[in-house]
């Protein structure tokens, strides 16, 4: 159990929460959602002890241990892979190391054997024996091979080190885990892996992430940094949202029906106090009036853009015909020979392990590469708007406001204009004249759906788009995405996105080209059947 008694925390001069009482108890999941900036990753360091709350404490129960995902990703860089994994359990290796210096000893006396017998009842205590073969299995279950176990960190891709440091962090079955976005950069087979791992595992896990299947595959409790406060919901996180979209519609339609009621009391009132007759019927209908409540909502911390994709015109009868695409990057075969035809109003999403073959793909699709063979054929009713993984062209050293950025790519003249559309997008007052190159990824993310937005173009093609989006904006695309009558051809990490949006499943990496009308997690479970077979 690890509980936060009376806790709270001010930052730049605000407070992020306040009196914060909560207890988090072993055998549940706890899923932490807030919007940017409300804390959660600031709560997490206090629940570890790695920040000091202003007031306030955190109680752990004596004797569990605590593990933290590591966020550092170049910190075990001198360690090799199975050692990194180990050191989730710190007390084990330092056992480890101690046995080793004292058995290599050549004056062994009798002190270092006594001290020995105790290193052994403790290293057997803490299943020390089993401790690298423990590491193993769960570097397999994500992914990362035995070709891998004794490589130094250092040498490792940073998708491979994520899943070393994410089985190092679950090493040892802690009693407390803690995690900040435990799935980025993992694929979905390791994601799998992991959300079955977390269902099992009978400790008090708490987790802050993005991916809502994720949250409502493994949480067995929502906790909301809203309003100020920490607020705990039993269920995951789609109960969490319907339920709260229901207590506000309550709350709206009560306070609607109060407002209704106060204003027929007041003309009662006004027209009838003077008079003798009504007199009484007035004043009960004062004292009535007195004691009717509007509850004022809450202004929560969430903010929802609003974004909605219009096409100009609907496509014709031919979208896109791919022929024989071909290409390499540097000595790689990233794209062999790939052939397909997309017919309009079809919502696709390209999948697979190989990024480097979906982004490349997506850039000769948007004209941006060329292919080494192949062709590609757009119909002649369509226009294109491209949203790359890289956005880093649009804002690097790009002087513009904001609102002069929208005039680049749009066709808006006056200022209250171009400042209604970044108000859709959160971007208000004077927030619309700071600079392009200040923005975070988040934000850019957001100027080039606005980009999208206005371009009328009737298919949609992007790479990856939630990435660095919090979740009221990574709703709010997706429902703009289900909205949008016309085309849409798109890469994406995210479960639920590619699950809600998508009729059809293609792969484009070399050796394993999928192509089928079907949904994602019919996709899914066909290639998880067919890796059993």
């Amino acid at each position: 159990m690890i509980q936060a008694n009376n806790v709270g925390l001010q930052f730049g001069g605000r407070s992020l929460f306040a009196h914060v009482d909560i207890t988090f108890n072993r055998g549940n999941c706890y899923g932490l959602i807030g919007a940017n900036g409300a804390g959660k990753s600031t709560f997490l360091k206090i629940l570890s002890g790695e920040i000091e709350p202003d007031k306030g404490e955190i109680f752990i129960t004596p004797g569990e241990r605590l593990s933290v995902l590591e966020q550092n990703h170049f910190k075990y860089d001198d360690c090799d892979v199975t050692r990194t994994v180990l050191l989730g359990n710190r007390q084990l290796v330092e056992i480890m190391d101690e046995k080793e210096v004292l058995y290599a000893k050549e004056d062994f006396s009798e002190e270092d054997g006594m001290r020995i017998s105790e290193l052994e009842e403790q290293f057997a205590e803490m299943d020390g024996w089993s401790a690298e073969s423990d590491a193993e299995i769960l570097l397999n279950g994500l992914g990362v091979t035995n070709e891998f176990h004794t490589a130094q960190m250092a040498e490792l891709s940073n998708d491979v080190k994520v899943k070393v440091l994410l089985a190092q962090a679950i090493f040892g079955n802690p009693a407390i885990l803690l995690m900040d976005e435990p799935t980025n950069h993992l694929d979905v087979e390791a994601i799998h892996w992991l959300e079955d791992f977390l269902q099992d595992l009978q400790s008090t896990v708490i987790v802050v992430s993005h991916d809502r299947h994720f949250l409502n595959q493994v949480c067995t409790h929502t906790v909301d940094i809203d309003y100020g406060k920490i607020t705990m919901f039993m269920g995951n996180y789609d109960f969490w949202y319907n339920y709260t979209q229901i207590a506000q519609r309550q709350l709206r339609d009560q306070n609607k029906k109060s407002e209704q009621k106060i204003k027929e009391l007041q003309e009662f009132i006004q027209r009838f106090s003077a008079n003798a007759s009504k007199s009484k019927q007035a004043t009960s209908r004062k004292k009535l009036l007195d004691n009717l409540i509007v509850e004022d909502l809450p202004v929560s911390t969430r903010r929802f853009p609003y974004i909605a994709f219009t096409p100009d015109r609907a496509v014709g009868n031919e979208l896109l015909t791919v022929v024989g695409l071909t290409k390499k990057i540097g000595d790689r075969l990233v794209l062999d020979h790939v052939n397909f035809t997309i017919q309009p109003r079809e919502k696709v999403a390209f999948v697979g392990t190989d990024a480097v073959a979906k982004t490349t793909l997506f850039k000769i699709l948007a004209g941006e590469l060329e292919p080494d063979e192949g062709t590609v054929k757009w119909g002649v009713t369509t226009s294109q708007s491209y949203f790359p993984t890289d956005n880093g062209a649009f804002f690097d050293g790009v002087d513009d406001s904001l609102i002069d950025w929208v005039r680049r790519y749009s066709n808006l003249i006056f200022e209250s204009d171009v400042r209604g559309w970044l108000g859709r997008l959160l971007f208000q007052g004077d927030e619309s004249t700071k600079k392009a190159k200040v923005l975070s990824g988040g934000e850019r993310v957001r100027m080039m759906l606005v980009r999208m937005m206005l371009s009328g173009a009737n298919v949609l093609l992007l790479d990856e788009p939630t990435n660095h989006l919090d979740l009221e904006s990574i709703q709010s695309l997706n429902e703009g995405l289900q909205r949008y009558p016309e085309s849409v051809l798109f890469a994406s990490h995210d479960h639920q996105f590619a699950q809600t949006i998508a009729n059809r499943i293609i792969d484009v990496s070399p050796g394993s080209f999928y192509d089928k009308k079907t949904s994602y997690d019919a996709y899914l479970q066909e290639m998880h059947e067919r890796t059993q077979g």
